[in-house]
C-alpha cells in the first residue's frame, strides 16, 4: 500500500514552519534565507513522497498601500528572467477560503530587500506586490519536478518601512532568531532601535494573520491530491 502523500510549506523561519504543520498533510521545512538549504530540503521532501510545494509565511510588501497583516495569494512568481505560475486550483481554493485576501505577482529575492528605494524600483519594474526569499525555489523546483505550487503570504513590512540591520540580520541558518546577532547590532548602532521595535511589532501582526489563515484553509494548507 502506498504511503499518502503530502504538501511541503516552505518558509524561511521555523516560527512560520511550526504555523504550517499545525495543518494535517503538511510536512514544513525552513531555510533560514539560505537559497542552497531549501532546495536540499525541497529535494529531500519531493524524494520522501511530497506531491505539491507551497511558499508560506511573511513577505515584504512593494506595493505601496498594502499594510502589514495583508495576506496575499501569489499569481506568479518572478526571478530575475524566470517566470513560474502558480497552480490554479490551489490558488482558487486558497482564495475561496480567504476571501480578503490580495493576489498577484510575487518576487522572490535571494536577500532580503531592506531598502524603501529598492523596494519602489522592484514595484515599478516587475509590478509585483510582495517579495520573499523562498517563493522562487519554490516555483523553481515545483517546475523541475511537475509539481504543483501555490503561494500564501502574509505582509511584516510596508513598503515605506525601512528594514533596520537588526532584523535582517538576526536570523540564524535553521530559521530560529540569533538573538546575540541582533544585541550585537543594536550595540554598534543604537540609532535603529525605533526601526526595530516597529518592525518587530509589524511581523507579530503578520504573524497572527498568517495563523488566521492557517486555521481558514485546513488540511494540506488548501491542497487536496494527497491520497
Amino acid at each position: 500500500m502506498q504511503a499518502p502523500g503530502f504538501a511541503v510549506a516552505a518558509t524561511g523561519l521555523r516560527a512560520e514552519a511550526r504555523i504550517a504543520e499545525r495543518s494535517s498533510g503538511v510536512k514544513a521545512v525552513a531555510g533560514g534565507g539560505d537559497e542552497a538549504r531549501l532546495a536540499a530540503l525541497l529535494e529531500r521532501a519531493i524524494l520522501g513522497g511530497a506531491r505539491g510545494l507551497i511558499s508560506f509565511g511573511i513577505a515584504g510588501a512593494l506595493q505601496p498601500e498594502l499594510t502589514p497583516g495583508t495576506c496575499i495569494i501569489g499569481t506568479t512568481v518572478l526571478n530575475d528572467a524566470q517566470r513560474f505560475e502558480a497552480d490554479d486550483a490551489w490558488m482558487g481554493r486558497l482564495l475561496a477560503v480567504l476571501p480578503d485576501a490580495r493576489r498577484g505577482p510575487i518576487m522572490g529575492s535571494s536577500k532580503a530587500v531592506a531598502d524603501v528605494n529598492e523596494k519602489a524600483a522592484l514595484y515599478q519594474a516587475t509590478g509585483a506586490v510582495a517579495v520573499d526569499m523562498e517563493s522562487h525555489v519554490v516555483g523553481r523546483i515545483a517546475a523541475a519536478h511537475g509539481l504543483p505550487f501555490a503561494v500564501l503570504r502574509v505582509i511584516a513590512d510596508d513598503a515605506g518601512q525601512q528594514l533596520p540591520p537588526a532584523a535582517v540580520g538576526g536570523m540564524k541558518p535553521d530559521g530560529t532568531p540569533d538573538i546575540a546577532a541582533v544585541l550585537k547590532s543594536l550595540a554598534s548602532q543604537p540609532s535603529q532601535l525605533p526601526d526595530l521595535i516597529r518592525t518587530a511589532f509589524a511581523a507579530r501582526r503578520a504573524m497572527a494573520e498568517l495563523l488566521r489563515c492557517h486555521r481558514l484553509v485546513g488540511a494540506g494548507l488548501g491542497f487536496v491530491d494527497l491520497g
